[in-house]
């Protein structure tokens, strides 16, 4: 890992400054920060800087955890990116991004390492990590990209179970699959990983009851999976401690059963929107509150009924893109912290269902 150096730092009237004792001067204005890869780091004491050379972000150590120090991590540059799918009746390895602040169409940022629907996604606010799915068999395909760049995602390791229909949340560390299709029965499978690294997820402990398809969402600390299907549409929402391993407590319920929703959230408040009521196709967005449990509590409609969606969000703002009724390219968007109907943002590439979605900049991040 290379060494801090700094010469001769010019203030805004290309004055030189105080040389600092035992640091060297040059008079670009420019200073080498230390630098190596991830698998380099050393939390040394909190404040600590570094550039790390396998992401290609600035970071710094909280005492605790290496975090981004990086256009991505703020809600004004957030990314939001989508994934996978099906385009009746191929298999999609597409993934498009946008930009969550603006609006707009999105816009091509490279492909998955294996088409496929039915996937999750949960992300850190350097990587975005793509897990499980149908391909065209049940898959435990897991594979990441970094946000900040364009380009094809790399393999990352396996899920411990193959299974689509999952859904997936995150801290600024950890990345967590929850429940899923399984054969011959729905899964209650929690699974995590670390995402700064690559490799084999492993196993967290179990959700309430098994069921495929719920939504999910994060706050830094707590993760919670709503709705689903086993053997009949629920309401359930149950959650996690993301730091720690162990089964999942019952949180409340949706104001209605529902699945295949989309989830974001801010730090504080979840969003679920989108879905199948039974039989209807829905426009029904619902909240909670993380912190605390309870039931949800109605925010307002989607601008187009719909199901087999993805969602992601900045740290005040949820976009849904996607779904089926039928396949839409279709996003709208949300101010989380506010209640009311969502506002057309653009479309994606391709009208496309069965998709995941992640952020850099999600309410799971410090």
């Amino acid at each position: 890992m290379s060494s801090l150096k700094i010469t001769n730092i010019s203030n805004k009237n290309n004055n030189s400054g105080a040389v600092i004792s035992g640091i060297s001067t040059v008079s670009s204005g420019n200073f080498t920060l230390p630098s190596g890869t991830t698998g380099q780091r050393v939390g040394i004491e909190s404040g600590s800087l570094r550039y790390n050379t396998t992401d290609n972000i600035l970071e710094f150590y909280t005492g605790t955890s290496w975090l981004a120090i990086s256009q991505t991590s703020t809600s004004l540059f957030s990314r939001g990116l989508f994934g996978g799918g099906l385009v009746s009746p191929a298999l999609q390895n597409v993934i498009d991004f946008i930009t969550i602040a603006t609006t707009g169409n999105a816009t091509d940022f490279g492909d998955l390492t294996v088409a496929r629907r039915s996937l999750a996604a949960c992300s850190s606010s350097t990587r975005g990590v793509f897990g499980g799915g149908y391909a065209p068999s049940y898959t435990n395909t897991i594979d990441f990209i970094t946000i900040a760049t364009t380009g094809n995602a790399t393999d990352f390791g396996d899920l411990t179970v193959a299974r689509p229909s999952l859904a997936s949340c995150s801290s600024s560390t950890r990345g967590v699959f929850g429940g899923g299709l399984t054969v011959p029965t729905e899964s209650n499978v929690i699974d995590y990983l670390t995402i700064a690294t690559t490799g084999n997820a492993t196993d967290f402990g179990d959700l309430t009851s098994g069921r495929r398809t719920p939504a999910a969402c994060s706050s830094s600390t707590r993760g919670v999976f709503s709705g689903g299907y086993n053997p009949t549409i629920t309401n359930i929402i149950d959650y996690i401690t993301i730091a720690s391993v162990g089964n999942a407590i019952d949180f409340g319920d949706l104001t209605a059963a529902s699945r295949t929703q989309g989830g974001c959230s801010s730090s504080t408040r979840g969003v679920f929107g989108g879905g199948l009521a039974g039989p209807a196709v829905v426009n029904t967005i619902d909240f909670i509150t993380i912190a605390t449990t309870g039931n949800a509590t109605d925010f307002g409609d989607l601008t187009d009924a719909r199901y087999l969606l993805a969602a992601c969000s900045s740290s005040t703002r949820g976009v849904f893109g996607g779904g089926y009724s039928p396949s839409k390219s279709i996003m709208d968007y949300i101010t989380i912290a506010s209640v009311g109907n969502a506002t057309s943002f653009g479309d994606l590439s391709a009208a496309r269902a069965y998709l995941a979605a992640c952020s850099s900049n999600h309410g799971g991040l410090l």
